[in-house]
C-alpha cells in the first residue's frame, strides 16, 4: 500500500468521531441559550439539594400554629384561669384541715394549679400550647382577683408549662395517651415542688419535705394526669373539637 492510500485511509478512519465533536461543538456555539439555561439549571438543582428544600418544610404542617389553635387555646386559658381563682380561695380553707392530718399532705392538691398544661397540649397539639394556656390563665386569674403577686405566678405557670411539655417533646408532639399524659403531670409536680421547697419551704424539716414530694407526685399523676387525660375524653366526646386534629383523632 502506498503512503498515499495509508493517508486516506487514516482520513476515513478518523472522520465519524472529528464529525460528532465538529456537530457538538456547532450545536453549543450556535445554541448559548440552550447552554446557560442548561447551567442554570444545574445550578438550582444543585442549590435545592444543598439546602436542604425550602424553610417551610423545616417545620411539619400538623406543628403549625393555626388562628383555631389560638382561640381554642385563649378560650382554655380563660376557663382554667377561673379554676385556678376559685380554688386559691378553696386551698386556704381545705389545707389547714389537711396539714392538720399529716403536714405536707395538702401538696397533693396543688395539681389544680397546673393540670392546664397537660390538657392543653391534650387538645391543641403544638408546641408551645401548656405555656400559652398557663399564662392565659394566669392573666384571666389575675383579672379576676389573685392574693399573690402577678410576677411569681406568671413565672410559676411558665415555668410548669416548659415541665409539661418535656414527654410530649420527646416524642416529637406525635403521640398522645393516658400514660404520656401522665409523665407530663408527674414531670410538672416534681418541677412545682421543688420550685416550692427553694422559694417557700425552706426551713422545712425532711419528713415534711419528703411527705410533700410524694403528695405532689399523687397529685400530679391523679390530677394533673389522669383527671385531665379525663377532661379530654369528656370534651372531644362531646363534638367540640372536631375542628381540630386532637378531635378528629378520637373519632376516628
Amino acid at each position: 500500500m502506498s503512503n498515499d492510500d495509508t493517508s486516506l485511509d487514516t482520513t476515513i478512519t478518523n472522520s465519524p468521531s472529528e464529525a460528532v465533536s465538529s456537530q457538538a461543538a456547532s450545536a453549543s456555539a450556535s445554541s448559548p441559550l440552550r447552554a446557560d439555561a442548561d447551567t442554570a439549571s444545574a445550578l438550582d438543582m444543585s442549590s435545592s439539594g444543598s439546602s436542604g428544600g425550602s424553610p417551610s418544610r423545616a417545620v411539619p404542617r400538623s406543628l403549625r400554629w393555626t388562628t383555631a389553635d389560638i382561640a381554642v387555646g385563649a378560650a382554655l386559658g380563660v376557663a382554667c384561669g377561673l379554676v385556678f381563682w376559685g380554688f386559691n380561695y378553696a386551698y386556704v380553707v381545705i389545707s389547714p384541715v389537711l396539714r392538720d392530718l399529716l403536714p405536707g399532705i395538702a401538696s397533693v392538691l396543688h395539681a389544680f394549679w397546673y393540670f392546664s398544661g397537660p390538657l392543653a397540649l391534650l387538645i391543641i397539639r403544638k408546641p408551645g400550647a401548656a405555656v400559652y394556656v398557663n399564662l392565659v390563665g394566669a392573666v384571666a386569674e389575675l383579672v379576676l382577683g389573685n392574693p399573690y403577686s402577678f410576677a411569681s405566678v406568671a413565672a410559676s405557670a411558665a415555668l410548669q408549662g416548659v415541665a409539661a411539655e418535656i414527654p410530649f417533646a420527646v416524642f416529637r408532639y406525635r403521640r398522645y395517651n393516658l400514660p404520656l399524659t401522665i409523665a407530663s403531670g408527674v414531670v410538672t409536680a416534681i418541677e412545682y415542688g421543688l420550685y416550692l421547697i427553694v422559694t417557700m419551704y425552706q426551713g422545712r424539716g425532711a419528713a415534711y419535705l419528703a411527705i410533700h414530694m410524694v403528695s405532689e407526685l399523687v397529685g400530679g399523676v391523679l390530677i394533673a394526669g389522669v383527671m385531665s387525660w379525663w377532661l379530654f375524653t369528656a370534651i372531644a366526646g362531646t363534638g367540640a373539637l372536631d375542628h381540630l386534629a386532637s378531635g378528629r383523632a378520637r373519632r376516628i
